[in-house]
């Protein structure tokens, strides 16, 4: 498929979130921008929960989430909206599981998780959800694999996985879940592991690690490809008064192949950034705002052609965040509050303008 040019890309600007926020957990379905929990400016668990209305542009305030909780899992299953784990009030793990019927209005308190757990990636597939990792009340990271079912209402466990990590990058592909770790062993050190649970066999395959260490890098998978962009290279052990520094590195994983491509100078980022988001929309990756070496966060935004192996300048992000969340839609990539100075109100989507 031909990927779209780059002025086939533009900004929508919705309006404000009543509640400013950050580390809150997005899911869309039908039109409707679910937007729950996340932490506000004292840096409290929140139990806000508000929808926006896409097309009528109107922001309506739900009955709020029973466990006030940030950094939650969330997705959109059938009529329902699923919210796991996360951190509460006290900044403590959750093992709590809530759902909010979309026709009812209301939450029910589902079977909970076997352990608290922060950090966790979810998927669906066939109308299973799938949670990986997670970091526990004991701040450890987990390698729990479990599955729910939302008509047994029960979370089974799976095989664990080989790398213990929370807040992975995950992403499915035919059969299986590909998993980019992100945080692991304690203190809080950036995982390079890269591993895929098959659903069919149920079983763990090791790859090649990611090339480089980098915190608060970012990760996309276009075309079958995934990529590892960015982040805040760490120095290596034997580099003792070297800092973190922020990189454009871009490193590519073909699975046909098994391997990481060679590095390329020639494909980095044009900015080099932290912090931010990265997604497929357009046939293209495109990385989305973060933290680079300016003293505010940045709204610059590039893409990257596939075919032509280029990044290509888009369109600025009416209002430069990090630590954005956020959530792909139909020809749209939403970007939920963050970090402007300090918790932002802002939902902004970056779109693929109708062709003339």
């Amino acid at each position: 498929p031909m990927a779209a040019g780059a002025g086939a890309f533009a900004w929508a600007t919705f309006p404000s979130m009543p509640t400013r926020r950050v580390y809150c957990s997005a899911a869309h379905r039908d039109g409707q921008l679910f937007v729950l929990g996340g932490c506000g400016g004292g840096g409290r668990a929140l139990g806000t929960a508000e929808v926006l209305d896409l097309p009528a542009q109107r922001w309506t305030t739900l009955p709020p989430l029973p466990t006030p909780r940030a950094g939650a899992a969330a997705l959109a299953l059938g009529k329902q909206i699923l919210v796991v784990g996360g951190v509460d009030a006290a900044q403590s793990p959750l093992a709590s599981v809530e759902v909010y019927h979309v026709d009812e209005g209301k939450w029910e308190k589902k079977a909970a998780l076997a352990q608290p757990s922060m950090g966790i990636s979810a998927v669906q597939r066939d109308g299973a959800v799938y949670a990986l990792g997670g970091m526990g009340a004991d701040t450890s990271p987990q390698a729990l694999v479990r599955v729910y079912e939302p008509a047994k209402d029960h979370w089974q466990p799976l095989p664990s996985m080989p790398t213990p990590c929370y807040g992975a990058s995950v992403f499915l592909q035919g059969n299986k879940i590909f998993v980019l770790g992100r945080w692991g062993r304690q203190g809080k050190l950036p995982v390079t592991a890269f591993e895929a649970f098959d659903l069919e066999t149920r079983s763990w395959t090791r790859y090649p690690s990611v090339p480089s260490r980098r915190a608060f890098a970012a990760c996309a998978m276009a075309d079958g490809v995934i990529f590892s962009l960015g982040g805040l290279q760490q120095p290596g052990p034997h580099n003792f008064y070297s800092r973190p520094h922020f990189v454009n590195t871009v490193e590519m994983f073909d699975p046909a192949q098994g391997a990481w491509r060679k590095p390329n100078r020639t494909i980095r980022m044009r900015e080099k950034r932290a912090d931010f988001v990265a997604s497929c929309l357009g046939g293209r990756v495109v990385a989305v705002g973060g933290l680079g070496n300016q003293s505010c966060p940045l709204d610059s935004v590039e893409g990257f052609n596939l075919s032509q192996k280029k990044w290509e300048p888009l369109p600025p992000m009416p209002t430069g965040r990090c630590s954005c969340s956020s959530c792909p839609a139909p020809g749209l990539l939403l970007l939920i509050g963050g970090v402007a100075q300090g918790p932002s109100s802002a939902v902004e989507a970056l779109c693929l303008r109708e062709a003339p």
